[in-house]
């Protein structure tokens, strides 16, 4: 079955995907199919801020694991991408932070990505941002991404963030301004107790509109070319398939594993490897696949004297207080991210790019794969991230079936660097936990434990303990060199009437959680498009 009735096609619900079909569909004589893998954002837990921590597995994500890392004890790490309308921004933890100045600086300058410096990109952040609390030269107020101030901090953030102050951290108000380095509680997508994901903030308004039609359950299983033209998808809705044709566009936002994999299995990427898989090469790209790039996580978690923490709220009886206090007041635990508290930080002060970044939760165990406190007891965990990974790793196809989850292998503490700073950042976190203000509420730190001394020992942990942070990028990258996927304008090197618009055409991981910045590369993107340079 052929479907002729569509301007552009876009594939992937997620954050650009969102975002486009909203700006897209601002003009009327344009028609918009969306297509999403996964179904509608209905779940409550998508919407309650503390959700997010039982949304880390299960079936709003797919499922993935890496291959064994060699640089991690060959572990297989989960790999958590959403599968639902919103994609990560409708599972992660809401933390909004959009990268240092010099990340777009660099991408413009050093990696070929033209027009995409700061200061060509900062109007899309701010005409994204929907800020209830700071305005100004960095802030918009009136875009579709609610941003907002945490209600009211727990007990622990507030003991975290004194914490860093007393181990010589200054404290920072807005990490989205013009100094990111320091400690300070994360500004978070909520809006009035409620996730304000870019399906809430874009999809939503946008799905009023005649000329959008949005599929969920739509497994999309190829790009349809005529030459070197992309003229549609063919994809599949339980037992039925459809072709879509895109009068102007095929425009891919399935994200930095979903888009190499649906252009491999179009014929699009390293010929070689297509022909491994029995695909026929549309068109020979060898960059497809390469450059994956994402922060390595490493957690500690320390067990509390009491039940300081959020998981008190684990007992039945407070687990019903909060409910009450949620449904009728908007307020309570319910209202928490868990991470609620942040730092950009290393050992040089007078570095003005940090190398590290830290997540503090007000809780232990929160999500899928880290360790937590024995049963019965509340505690607290510190994440940190080497911001600026220098390995490199890769998206393979397993199989020519679409059904099959690709390879994906991120070669975490790939590089020597990465390895060393990771090591830093582990000693870090466990400096900001002794510090008085927080230690008075501490029973032991479980993890690590006190065996733990040496740069080696550090080191081993952070094999052992890291983990994704869930921000792959860089697998179709922007540029202009023999290995770049796409022009600065999006566009597919080599072919035409396909674009994509998500975090895999960032040249390099940017400094900061990711989705802010995928939000505002699709707010680029539909300006590109529709030919507003």
């Amino acid at each position: 079955m052929a479907d002729k009735g569509y301007d552009y096609v876009i594939v992937g619900g997620g954050s650009s995907g969102c975002v486009l079909a909203n700006r897209l569909t601002e003009d009327r004589d344009v028609k918009v199919l969306l297509l999403e893998a996964g179904g509608k954002d209905l779940h409550p837990y998508i919407h309650m801020p503390v959700g997010f921590s039982k949304l880390t597995a299960g079936p709003r994500t797919w499922g993935f694991n890496t291959v064994p890392q060699v640089h991690a004890n060959n572990r297989e790490i989960p790999y958590a991408q959403g599968r639902v309308l919103g994609g990560g921004s409708s599972i992660n933890a809401e933390v909004f932070t959009r990268g240092h100045p010099s990340d777009y600086d660099r991408w413009a300058n050093e990696e070929g990505a033209e027009g995409w410096a700061f200061k060509d990109i900062q109007k899309y952040f701010i005409r994204s941002e929907g800020n209830t609390i700071l305005s100004g030269d960095w802030h918009g107020t009136e875009g579709p991404l609610g941003v907002s101030n945490l209600q009211e901090p727990q007990v622990m953030t507030r003991a975290f963030l004194r914490s860093c102050q007393e181990l010589g951290i200054p404290y920072n108000p807005d990490f989205n301004g013009p100094v990111q380095k320091g400690c300070g509680p994360y500004q978070l997508n909520v809006v009035n107790g409620r996730r304000c994901s870019a399906a809430v903030g874009y999809l939503r308004p946008a799905m009023k509109r005649a000329n959008l039609t949005v599929e969920t359950g739509a497994l999309v299983k190829r790009i349809v070319f005529e030459g070197s033209r992309a003229v549609g998808v063919e994809y599949s809705t339980g037992s039925a398939t459809t072709v879509a044709l895109a009068a102007n566009e095929v425009v891919v936002t399935s994200g930095a594993i979903g888009t190499p994999k649906l252009l491999m299995l179009s014929g699009v990427g390293p010929a070689a490897h297509l022909k491994d898989h029995g695909i026929a090469v549309v068109h020979d790209l060898p960059g497809v696949g390469e450059n994956l790039n994402d922060h390595f996580g490493i957690d500690i978690v320390a067990e509390l004297t009491g039940h300081q923490s959020l998981d008190k709220y684990q007992k039945p009886h407070w687990m019903m207080w909060a409910g009450i206090q949620y449904v009728f007041f908007r307020t309570g635990p319910v209202t928490s991210n868990v991470v609620e508290g942040g730092v950009f930080w290393d050992r040089n002060p007078d570095n003005p790019v940090p190398e590290l970044q830290f997540h503090f939760l007000a809780g232990a165990g929160a999500e899928e794969g880290v360790p937590s406190v024995p049963a019965g007891s509340s505690g607290v965990t510190l994440n940190s991230y080497t911001l600026r990974p220098k390995a490199r790793g890769t998206v393979r196809l397993r199989s020519a079936n679409v059904a099959d989850a690709p390879l994906v292998d991120p070669n975490y503490l790939g590089h020597p660097d990465d390895l060393r700073i990771s090591a830093e950042g582990v000693k870090l976190s466990v400096e900001m936990f002794r510090q008085k203000s927080l230690q008075k509420y501490i029973r032991r730190i479980r993890f690590p434990d006190d065996s733990v001394k040496t740069q080696t020992d550090f080191e081993n942990y952070a094999r052992q303990y890291g983990r994704t942070s869930y921000h792959p990028t860089c697998t179709c990258k922007m540029g202009v060199d023999e290995m770049a996927v796409v022009d600065p304008q999006l566009r597919v090197h080599g072919l035409e009437g396909l674009r994509i618009c998500d975090s895999s055409v960032m040249p390099s991981l940017v400094g900061s959680n990711t989705n802010a910045p995928t939000i505002m590369i699709g707010e680029k993107a539909a300006d590109l498009i529709r030919g507003n340079h």
